[in-house]
């Protein structure tokens, strides 16, 4: 007899908060949130902070006084950790399954599929004690027929206690209970704009949705909501990525907490981007045939003058090469940027991406990316691994007083040898 499908997904709770909590055990059940880079808005909540009615993205100098009153101690993002953190995560997932899915920095799917059979929430909660004993990271885990539905068990783990972090919508029955009783706009893959299409249709709750005929469904909207819909009764239509696909484009931007109006200030702060793009690439082995560049002020200031732009050219072959794209992206700002304005935003953006193993048709009059410049960047990359942030291409000498201001920063515990935790005995 084969046995029931069944996919998990873990998900770590407030996870750039909990990455920040391992290493300061003091933090626990306390106020804690981490800003977004240049410390202006909060990207992430500990519980207690959402219990302040706190939302994603409030600019902190909106809630200054909450944080002066409840003691709210505050994070600069420490995109390193995290990482770090991650990986840690899911090497201890990989453990447990033969097969995974990383969906995001800090989700997973897990084919448990004749893993648990005996009783799988037995499992999810060895899953949920094992990554917080080993990693020290808190986590939820659904389980479901379907990835839809593992999606649904996951975010009613996290929304009700008493279900102790661990769901399973195994059983028809108990599927129908909780679809009756969770909004549409909560299904995976529904939109804002989709739900508000499907409220108008009377489709309300994830029940409502369940209970369409998946052929009007695609007829009336799309095959992803006609898929999600099977899912939602346990057919399953979305496969386990366990390789993640290439990134088909790649966009590296900031804004400024200072604004910017010179030119070489923007050059530099391209260029730290374009680096930052160009080792996306090398690390998925692609080459990028597109570049764009693009600016802008603040929006939302009416007091100054605006201008936006952005300008795309098509690279006369793929590359991958750093340098090439600081050359193109320093030639493109010159035909966007204007004097007089201040500029809040600027960024690159990849398109055309193509893997380097297969060989593309080349113009007679070209000359392809050589050998001998994909092996100094794989050499630069080595370096950058071993000793981070050595060797920076095109930039050196160039103003950086846009740099981004972090004042909240908190060590690079597991990255850097020099800022290991230190822990005294007396």
């Amino acid at each position: 007899m084969s046995s029931q499908t069944r996919i998990a997904l873990v998900d770590c709770n407030n996870f750039y908060v909990s990455c920040e909590r391992v290493f300061r055990p003091d933090l626990w059940q306390k106020p804690v949130a981490v800003l977004s880079n240049n410390d202006g808005c909060i990207v992430a909540r500990s519980a207690e902070v959402k219990a302040l009615g706190i939302k994603m993205g409030t600019p902190v100098y909106q809630v200054e006084n909450l944080i002066k009153r409840h003691r709210i101690q505050l994070f600069s993002s420490n995109y390193a950790l995290y990482a770090d953190m991650s990986t840690r995560v899911m090497q201890l997932l990989e453990s447990f399954a033969p097969h995974t899915e990383v969906y995001s920095i800090d989700e997973a799917f897990l084919d448990l599929t004749g893993a648990c059979d005996r009783d799988p929430i037995a499992y999810a909660r060895t899953i949920k004690e094992t990554i917080l004993r080993d990693a020290g990271i808190p986590v939820c885990v659904g389980i479901g027929p379907t990835k839809t539905l593992a999606k649904l068990a996951n975010f009613a783990a996290k929304k009700w206690p008493g279900t102790g972090g661990v769901l399973d919508l195994s059983c028809p029955v108990r599927r129908e209970k909780l679809m009756r009783v969770v909004p549409v706009d909560e299904v995976w893959g529904i939109g804002i704009k989709t739900a508000q299409r499907l409220k108008r249709l009377g489709i309300h709750m994830a029940y409502d949705l369940a209970a369409q005929n998946p052929d009007r469904m695609q007829a009336r909207f799309n095959i992803v909501i006609a898929r999600t819909v099977l899912e939602l009764n346990g057919t399953g239509c979305l496969s386990l990525e366990e390789i993640t696909p290439a990134k088909q484009q790649i966009v590296c931007s900031r804004s400024f907490r200072k604004k910017v109006t010179q030119f070489d200030e923007l050059t530099s702060a391209l260029a730290e981007f374009c680096s930052r793009a160009a080792e996306k690439l090398r690390q998925q082995n692609s080459a990028a045939g597109a570049l764009t560049v693009f600016l802008r002020t603040n929006p939302h200031n009416s007091q100054e003058p605006q201008y936006h732009r952005a300008v795309t050219l098509t690279l006369d072959f793929a590359t991958q090469d750093t340098r090439v794209l600081i050359g193109t992206a320093k030639k493109l700002l010159g035909e966007v940027f204007r004097p007089g304005y201040r500029y809040q935003k600027c960024g690159v953006q990849l398109d055309r991406i193509e893997s380097v193993k297969h060989p593309a048709q080349l113009d007679l009059f070209t000359a392809a990316e050589s050998n001998c410049a994909r092996q100094l960047m794989t050499a630069v990359d080595t370096i950058n691994q071993r000793f981070p942030k050595a060797i920076a291409i095109a930039s050196t000498g160039i103003r950086k007083d846009w740099k981004f201001h972090v004042e909240h920063l908190s060590r690079h515990y597991t990255t850097d040898w020099n800022q290991l935790a230190i822990v005294q005995c007396r």
